[in-house]
């Protein structure tokens, strides 16, 4: 009867019956597969550079024995290549702004092939060099792109997964890097390392006509003036109709396109030469710019300066130091070394957009300080004892693992993540580069002074100077990084500017979302909702 009644007032009052679950929140929206696959093809150039990292730390064993270089001369082989992409990643702000994000992808590839095949048949060290300096400018266009395209083609709800798979393909490259050692180690010295570096050309094929299927960046194409363009590419990497007209005309403001011009073509007031973006990131940037801009610096430096590239690349010197003497052993443990980074990243993925940017990294952090203390006390213990201690060794080799774990679930991704999402629009691309910049600087110096460095204040001491480093990193964090989690790509400036305050901006952020999209479903003393849920439940 109480259901008969219920009916019957539904239909005199005319209003369709509600029931609990029109008041529950909306559900999480369903990944955009579009988005996912755009996603994927654009950051599998990062899988060049993490190839590049993997095979080159191996294969300096069977250079070094081939060609007769000095230990200088490897460092400086291992580590330029980091400081040669600062070409590319240079050039690659001005070149996506001219043909686009998309070909700037099919460019980067194409680079990285010539660069590759070069190092595969270098006769000697001087030729080498010439390989690297070629493949170096294609990984700079790569680290540079990737992030930015990404960012921009995926809707709010689950870019920090989307921007997070560059560095999921670095992982994998790097983990591809390594098993190619081990595959190629068998076959005779100057053949063995010359297979290793050549075949690095072959993904780069592959990228190269996957990136055709790809769409052209949206806002790329709201710069260029193409909106009917970009309006087919937003409807079809967002999550609804609405989001894709909200993206639209949060895009065309930030590219001083007026509101109501929504024609398919129209005209946008160029910038001359890049002069104004310059200007506006480094020589009168505003209060949010400068916030942003050191954020952005401020995670590329500490990421690398808190000892990576020194792990990736010259683990099998440290697995000697810890004191495993087998070559195949080694190798077999920078295996180990490439799937626990592998692992780890995809559980990464997937917990940005469900956890936050904040937690995740600073959590990460702290992690790496711990693990890097307790890897420099057991090498320093190690080295300053002729027995061989095993549990010293145990705890070198777990602490490397753990160490990698701990940088993939936080502080790999997010660095690209999130400065890859704060800029505005119209500096996006050479911001990102710039931030770029400093990671490859930072990584060349690291990877060309690592072994004079450990050999000056001891492997233990080394490690030692990374955990300081780190645990700065981890207090500038905490300090001047906001939470970016669910915003729009055109909210960061609201966000940023207050520095260390920036808390304040958050709140605010918050309240205007509240103001804008409550609609009063949510509210427990909603007077409605009491009525509807007590009828209901009577």
């Amino acid at each position: 009867m109480a259901d008969r009644r219920a009916e019957d007032n539904a239909v005199i009052s005319g209003q369709p019956q509600k029931t609990i679950a029109d008041f529950d929140p909306p559900g999480k929206p369903k990944r955009n597969k579009y988005a996912f696959a755009c996603a994927i093809l654009a950051s599998m150039t990062s899988i060049l550079l993490g190839y590049d990292i993997g095979v080159m730390s191996g294969a300096v064993i069977y250079i070094q024995k081939d060609l007769k270089v000095s230990d200088v001369e490897i460092e400086v082989l291992v580590g330029i290549l980091n400081l040669y992409s600062l070409i590319g990643s240079a050039a690659a702000g001005r070149t996506s702004d001219w043909i686009g994000r998309r070909y700037t992808i099919v460019l980067a590839g194409a680079i990285f092939f010539a660069g590759a095949l070069l190092m595969g048949f270098a006769p000697n060290y001087a030729f080498l060099m010439f390989g690297r300096f070629v493949a170096g400018i294609g990984v700079g266009y790569a680290l540079m792109i990737a992030p930015v395209y990404t960012a921009e083609v995926s809707p709010a709800s689950s870019r920090g997964f989307l921007t997070s798979f560059p560095e999921v393909f670095i992982n994998a490259g790097i983990l591809f890097g390594y098993v190619s050692n081990y595959g190629f180690s068998k076959l005779p010295t100057h053949l063995g390392w010359r297979l290793m570096l050549g075949v690095g050309a072959i993904p780069s094929i592959f990228l190269a006509v996957g990136v055709l299927a790809m769409p052209e960046s949206p806002r790329w194409l709201v710069m260029q003036g193409r909106l009917g363009d970009a309006r087919k590419v937003l409807d079809k990497t967002s999550d609804s109709l609405e989001e894709s007209k909200l993206r639209l005309g949060e895009i065309k403001e930030a590219a001083g396109i007026p509101e109501h011009c929504n024609d398919d073509i129209v005209e946008v007031k160029k910038r001359s030469q890049g002069q104004e973006v310059w200007k506006e990131l480094l020589l009168r940037p505003t209060p949010a710019v400068r916030h942003i801009l050191m954020c952005a610096v401020g995670l590329h430096f500490f990421q690398q300066a808190s000892g990576i590239d020194a792990v990736v690349l010259y683990s099998p010197r440290i697995f000697k130091k810890a004191g495993i003497t087998n070559a195949d052993k080694i190798l077999l443990c920078t295996v180990a070394v490439g799937f626990v980074k592998t692992v780890f990243i995809l559980v990464a993925t997937f917990m940005l957009d469900r956890i936050g940017r904040r937690p995740l990294l600073l959590t990460s952090v702290a992690g790496m300080v711990v693990t890097l203390s307790s890897l420099a006390l057991a090498l320093t213990i190690i080295d300053h004892n002729e027995e061989r201690i095993m549990w010293a060794v145990v705890l070198a080799l777990t602490m490397v693992l753990a160490y990698v774990a701990f940088f993939s679930i936080g502080m790999g991704p997010i660095t690209w993540v999130y400065s890859s999402e704060i800029f505005p629009l119209q500096l996006r691309a050479q911001g990102c580069s710039i931030g770029v910049a400093v990671n490859r600087v930072v990584s060349g110096v690291l990877s060309m002074t690592f072994i004079s460095l450990y050999k000056a204040i001891t492997i233990g001491g080394a490690f030692f100077l990374f955990a300081a480093i780190a645990a700065v990193g981890w207090t500038f964090f905490f300090t001047m990084l906001p939470e970016t989690q669910g915003r729009t790509l055109e909210d960061m400036e609201v966000l940023f500017g207050k520095f260390y305050r920036w808390r304040k901006a958050n709140a605010l952020l918050k309240q205007r979302k509240q103001v804008d999209h409550g609609d009063g479903n949510n509210n427990p003393n909603n007077p409605e909702i009491q009525l509807g849920t007590k009828g209901l439940a009577n």
